[in-house]
């Protein structure tokens, strides 16, 4: 079989969930994989698989701010090995040191990290970002919607606002986020136009880039005025600062050939 054609095989059987069977005892052994793995290292599988850290724990190497050549002085801290957003308490969005992107990009990949928000708050994962002079990354970029479901306004205007949905299209089929304070794990997989958001284990939304359905959804939605968005095409990954506090940790990816 050429390698191609396994690598297909492969991503489909994950994101139809066959090789991350989310019921019974897979869901303890995700909790307790979140829980015990060693801070911002990768196991031998992952090596193996040729997972790569974006975040050593240490610094803000390979970040800078998004439009920008350098890394924001504010906003952004390391915490004991953790990332994390310096909310400001405003209940404005939009923090001091704006969202930030991993300065490489990247079209065929799964990523994984782990976020936890502070009560009531607020951010995102952005990926297949473009830079575009003046105009904010969520113009050309999906989200993969990070939030505080029990307490922020957002899970009141939509499904589809919630934690792990791609943000204002399409609702997490799964609503399993963890409570404020308490870790999650998000994956977000492209292969070919397919993107699959995981959340703690489960397939939460999968869909088509390109597709007509997928011409279709932007074209009813607010992002139909913004001719970069959503495209299938090399782009940066970010984080927002959505001005609420909020910590990532564990940040890898995995690209596919």
């Amino acid at each position: 079989m050429k390698r191609s054609k396994l690598l297909y095989l492969m991503i489909s059987f994950l994101a139809t969930g066959v090789l991350f069977n989310a019921c019974g005892p897979r869901v303890t052994e995700e909790e307790k994989e979140v829980e015990e793995r060693p801070l911002n290292t990768l196991t031998e599988e992952e090596k193996a698989e040729g997972f790569f850290l974006l975040f050593d724990g240490e610094t803000f190497d390979g970040w800078r701010g998004y439009n920008q050549e350098t890394f924001p002085e504010e906003g952004w801290v390391i915490e004991d090995g953790l990332m994390r957003v310096l909310g400001e308490g405003t209940g404005e969005a939009g923090g001091k040191g704006g969202d930030i992107i991993y300065d490489r990009k990247f079209q065929d990949f799964h990523l994984i990290l782990e976020w936890k928000v502070s009560p009531g708050g607020n951010s995102g994962i952005f990926y297949l970002g473009q830079e575009i002079e003046d105009e904010p990354i969520w113009k050309s970029a999906p989200e993969m919607q990070i939030l505080d479901n029990e307490r922020h306004i957002d899970a009141q205007l939509g499904a589809d606002r919630k934690a792990g949905s791609l943000y204002d299209l399409i609702a997490a089929d799964q609503q399993n986020t963890r409570p404020a304070g308490e870790w999650n794990k998000a994956e977000v997989m492209v292969y070919r136009g397919t993107v699959v958001h995981r959340q703690n284990g489960e397939k939460v939304l999968e869909y088509h880039l390109g597709t007509p359905d997928w011409e279709r959804l932007i074209a009813e939605s607010k992002f139909s005025e913004y001719e970069w968005f959503g495209k299938y095409k090399p782009g940066y990954i970010a984080l927002q600062d959505h001005g609420d506090d909020t910590w990532f940790r564990n940040i890898r990816i995995k690209e596919f050939e």
